[in-house]
């Protein structure tokens, strides 16, 4: 019975030292930030999804747990709710200040042009091989001379008069 209940209040001792580190694990940043109205919120709220974080690779400023991404947050909500910015002067601030990796819709200048080009010039050479190909097929119709016609006669005769084709091969 004391071997028993040695067992078991180790294993209490064990359950109650990793539950508190298991809550430390499970604990994620949640932005506590005041609005004045429901609007505004929606403003911020808005924004931060429309941002990618800038050390993730796909995800957007409301779902990353990155500290950039929570300064980001921070900065957002400083220029939405205390200067009072209107979305389009965020969105160039946050632009100016960390390029257009920022957008995932990037704007189409001098700088983004292959971001948009290329997929299309990838998609049309796509599209120009796969016609070249289909035209190959259709030109390299094989010609048999006479010697072969009347092997593949008698091959296709030998396989008409066999019940199991194949079957002593």
């Amino acid at each position: 019975m004391s071997i028993l209940l040695g067992k078991t209040a180790r294993w209490l001792v064990l359950v109650t030292l990793m539950i508190p580190a298991a809550s430390t694990l499970a604990v994620s940043q949640i932005d506590t930030f005041e609005f004045a109205d429901e609007v505004e919120q929606r403003r911020y709220r808005a924004l931060i999804e429309e941002f990618r974080c800038p050390k993730c690779l796909n995800t957007n400023l409301a779902g990353s747990d990155a500290p950039i991404a929570q300064d980001l947050r921070n900065t957002v909500y400083r220029l939405v709710v205390i200067e009072a910015m209107s979305d389009q002067q965020v969105r160039d601030y946050l632009q100016t200040r960390y390029g257009d990796f920022v957008l995932y819709d990037p704007p189409f200048n001098a700088r983004t042009w292959y971001i948009w080009l290329v997929p299309i010039a990838l998609a049309l050479l796509a599209l120009l091989v796969l016609l070249r190909m289909q035209r190959a097929g259709q030109r390299a119709a094989t010609v048999l001379d006479a010697g072969q016609q009347a092997k593949l006669q008698d091959i296709m005769a030998e396989s008409a008069g066999d019940p199991v084709q194949g079957s002593d091969r």
